[in-house]
């Protein structure tokens, strides 16, 4: 580790910016492994997000007089003006007054914040008794904000509020996820916990469960008759989503186009290693013969996490001593099972003082027992190393460079658009040479290209790329069905989250793209000089920034 950096006026507003976003959202604490507040949520009502809009002003006059003192601090302005300025705008667009959907929205975060809560003694489940007890306030306030929605035009879309009662159903079950966590709550070594722990534990599952059935009850007797049925957000809307989750203005117009033209190299190079798998094979085929390949199957969810862990444990090994510098505090990564069921595959970073391991987590389907390895392959080189777990452990690692908030900004298509560049790196490294895990890969990518084709062209209505009619959001699960190898299931929960996130899915493969735009322009420059694997260290070692912040800061 470097040198300790003298903190800057920079440095401090940035700081400052951080630990006013920890006290507007106290939850957030338990991500970044921060302690205080503990149990606590953020005001989810209209006045909570004025609050957090107005705090983005002062915040962002502060940052526009300071004045840079080095390159980091320009780094740090650039990309904090732009984060700031982009909350202004959502705000003022009513973004608050419409955020539901099927993934990441209010109604999965405040549950999703118990995931990563510390259960390994008594104190620990007391705090997630006072948790669940402070549900209600925050499940109220969100009600608030989406009726202000509902009356002024800009409620969410129907789709996502029939998927949002299905959700709040299942959470105010009897057998939903509050009860059973509290009935199965346990210290560490496996020892009862004091009875009124139990009894708080108890209460506060029927009060977050109840919280959850107002909820549905608003939103099947209120919003679903106020939702409007197109899928579609509109341009305006879409353009400022988009900014949010790369970090960058793009031509969505080009990037419609390029998204065809990339679609269509995938199902190319697919088709070329189909047959390289079974002579004369189309994809389907090859992928037929995979999956009655008994050697690449696993059993159960036990098999999936040991295998997801020893794959990893051999990339952190192996890529530590040849291609990356990988220091000793992220060379551990824990593979998980995921509590939830949704089908969702992500990761977590550690804590800020490594208490916390950084975690890869699975969340299996129910029912699904059974898993391809060279489906999953690329997988956990994208979620571990050298992908997510390499970025975000490295920001947390160079503490001594970063300030907090450079250590925990970014954008998805910063993350994600390194983590599908590392598996094309992983492809160039050689741990693909098997045509059957590149195929895998290639399954992934050929998905990630068709989602930038999809999401665009739904919410812009674009026209669809036969020329046959107009995108809607009916036609998308055909169109998504036909590019993925995947269930049914899958691909309904896909494109519903497309439907209701827009502008996230496509942040990863036009992520990608930028990505490897800014090292092949570095590399035309710089000709023979040029090493890649000191480019990923200096990109790594700026920490999460914005796509436009990214491309400034390297090729100026």
């Amino acid at each position: 580790m470097s040198d300790e950096r003298t903190p800057t006026e920079i440095d401090a507003i940035a700081e400052r910016w951080l630990d006013t976003s920890l006290d507007l959202y106290p939850e957030m604490r338990v991500y970044l492994g921060r302690p205080g507040r503990e149990g606590e949520y953020g005001d989810y009502s209209p006045a909570g997000h004025q609050q957090a809009a107005d705090a983005a002003r002062r915040a962002l006059a502060e940052i526009q007089a300071a004045e840079p003192t080095d390159e980091t601090d320009t780094v740090t302005k650039l990309d904090l003006t732009r984060e700031l300025e982009l909350d202004i705008e959502k705000h003022e667009a009513g973004f608050w007054q419409r955020d539901l959907n099927n993934i990441a929205s209010p109604l999965q975060n405040l549950r999703d914040v118990f995931d990563l809560s510390a259960t390994a003694s008594a104190d620990d489940w007391a705090v997630i008794a006072k948790r669940m007890a402070n549900v209600p306030a925050a499940v109220r306030g969100y009600i608030e904000s989406l009726r202000v929605g509902m009356s002024s035009g800009n409620a969410p879309a129907a789709r996502q509020v029939r998927i949002g009662i299905q959700q709040a159903d299942e959470l105010n079950s009897r057998d939903g996820f509050f009860f059973t966590l509290a009935g199965e709550a346990k210290s560490a070594d496996g020892s009862e916990l004091p009875d009124s722990v139990k009894a708080d534990l108890q209460r506060g599952a029927q009060a977050a469960a109840a919280a959850y059935g107002e909820l549905s009850y608003f939103l099947d007797d209120e919003l679903q008759h106020e939702a409007p049925e197109r899928d579609a957000v509109g341009r305006d809307i879409y353009s400022l989503a988009s900014r949010g989750f790369l970090g960058a203005k793009i031509d969505l117009d080009e990037t419609y186009e390029w998204g065809i033209e990339e679609l269509a190299r995938m199902v190319a190079e697919q088709e070329a290693i189909a047959k390289q798998i079974k002579p004369d094979a189309s994809v389907r085929e090859a992928i037929e013969f995979l999956d009655s390949d008994q050697s690449r199957k696993l059993h159960g969810t036990d098999a999936l996490r040991r295998w997801m862990q020893e794959t990893s444990d051999r990339a952190v090994a192996e890529l530590g001593k040849t291609h990356f510098d990988i220091p000793e505090q992220i060379r551990t990564l824990e593979c998980m099972i995921a509590p939830t069921q949704n089908g969702g595959i992500y990761y977590t970073p550690p804590a800020d003082d490594f208490s916390r391991a950084g975690r890869m987590w699975w969340s299996v389907p129910p029912g699904v027992t059974e898993f391809d390895t060279w489906r999953e392959l690329t997988t956990v080189y994208h979620e571990g190393v050298p992908g997510h777990h390499l970025q975000l452990g490295t920001a947390v690692y160079n503490k001594a460079q970063l300030n907090a908030w450079r250590r925990f900004a970014g954008t998805s298509g910063h993350a994600e658009g390194w983590a599908l560049y590392a598996e094309r790196l992983m492809e160039e490294l050689g741990y693909l040479d098997d045509p059957a895990d590149r195929l895998g890969m290639l399954d992934g990518q050929r998905m990630r290209a068709a989602r930038v084709v999809l999401d665009i062209g739904v919410h812009l209505e674009k026209p669809l790329p036969d020329g046959s009619g107009i995108w809607t959001g009916d036609y998308a699960f055909g169109f998504m069905g036909r590019n993925v190898n995947m269930e049914q299931g899958f691909v309904n929960f896909e494109v519903n989250r497309y439907l209701g996130w827009p502008g996230q899915a496509p942040s990863y493969k036009v992520g990608q793209r930028v990505w490897e735009q800014i090292r092949d322009e570095l590399k035309a420059r710089e000709g023979g000089a040029f090493d890649v694997k000191a480019f990923h260290k200096k990109a790594l070692d700026m920490g999460g920034v914005g796509l436009d912040t990214l491309r400034t800061a390297l090729l100026g």
